[in-house]
């Protein structure tokens, strides 16, 4: 198993200099999703005074050519404070502080969906849009293997590793402690965490959240989960089938409702919006995983509890349907519904637009997907 050489670092070395005095000054840490998609890139800066709120953040530049995001020769972005957060690893009164990009020419940047999503999520705030979001993913080794996976073999069969307990069922728990932890004490709506079907494969919930809030949380989560990775000297993956065969891939499950659905006989307007979503389900599909559907159709096969990336399903407790109605929201007639069809590497800001746009805003139009 490979480990980063970051971890063979003495963090006892460390500590002493962490416990040093810091004056009056603060180090923010920025944060931004880079051109893929995907990444996340950070730096910090030192403010004078702790800020208060985000308009006392000031805005930042970076270098563009290096995070996939601009030309050599026009390479300035900035960066606009969008979140605030407290810093687990520098402890208070340091931050971090979510990003959104923008170009020299302030215009968003391709893989700013933070933008859009704040507009559409104004448009609709009277009516109290909650998500509630699941992230899969799975620790590996520096060399891309699964953490505690023999090294030339593989674990026993799926069955007794979700939500299992002991050395040979649940691999890595600490690093799931230690995020945990550490969400609690940034300030993000972390709800829950379990081990999941594969071995190494993980989930935590973040939620519920109102509006913007749902893809400021989870990406700072996902930043915080890459950091105790580097600690530990291993490798966060969201990707949605890291390992191909009979393993279960990794989603990001997203729960939504509306104040109208969490009232008596909400189970109408959750039906209604389900029959919105079977019309849009190339939309959503294309929308789902940053690659256009791509990622998503080697782990939405139809098995795994999964739905197959091609037909669009709904049903009640059925986890291998596009859309879940929780048995108790069935029962009770009003709550909420649950997409699974979301990768694990999904923007969330992307994600929550288009659950809007069809269920509430009543876009219509359905391209088609080719994979």
């Amino acid at each position: 198993m490979a480990t980063s050489a970051s971890s063979q670092l003495s963090k006892v070395v460390k500590q002493q200099y962490m416990e040093l005095p810091q004056g009056d000054q603060v180090q923010a840490m920025y944060i931004w999703i880079d051109g893929t998609g995907e990444g996340l890139r950070c730096k910090t800066r030192t403010l004078d005074s702790e800020p208060k709120s985000i308009e006392d953040l000031p805005e930042w530049n970076f270098d563009g050519s290096s995070t996939y995001q601009a030309e050599g020769s026009n390479s300035d972005m900035y960066l606009i404070p969008a979140a605030m957060f407290r810093d687990p690893f520098r402890k208070d009164p340091n931050k971090l502080v979510l990003c959104e990009v923008v170009k020299y020419n302030r215009k968003t940047a391709e893989t700013n969906h933070r933008h859009t999503c704040k507009k559409i999520m104004e448009m609709v705030g009277h009516q109290s849009p909650w998500f509630g979001m699941e992230q899969e993913y799975t620790i590996l080794g520096t060399d891309g293997h699964p953490f505690g996976w023999p090294s030339n073999g593989f674990p026993g069969p799926q069955g007794p590793y979700y939500c299992g307990v002991g050395a040979d069922k649940a691999y890595g728990r600490d690093i799931v402690e230690a995020h945990y932890r550490a969400c609690l004490y940034a300030g993000v709506m972390i709800c829950g965490t379990n081990a999941e079907v594969m071995p190494a494969q993980w989930e935590f919930q973040v939620g519920p959240c109102e509006g913007i809030d749902m893809g400021d949380h989870l990406w700072v989560a996902r930043f915080i989960l890459h950091r105790v990775c580097e600690d530990f000297g291993v490798v966060a993956s969201f990707d949605p089938k890291p390992i191909p065969g009979n393993w279960n891939g990794a989603g990001c499950h997203t729960n939504f409702s509306t104040k109208e659905m969490r009232e008596d006989g909400g189970l109408k307007c959750i039906e209604e919006c389900i029959e919105k979503l079977g019309k849009r389900h190339n939309y959503h599909i294309r929308t789902y995983d940053p690659k256009g559907g791509l990622d998503n159709a080697r782990r939405l096969t139809g098995h795994h509890e999964t739905s197959n990336i091609h037909e669009f399903s709904a049903g009640v407790a059925n986890r291998g349907a596009s859309i879940r109605i929780p048995r108790a929201v069935g029962q009770e007639k009003k709550g909420y519904f649950e997409d699974r069809r979301p990768s694990a590497n999904c923007d969330p800001y992307a994600v929550t637009e288009a659950l809007i746009r069809t269920c509430l805003l009543d876009e219509e139009g359905d391209e088609t997907v080719d994979y």
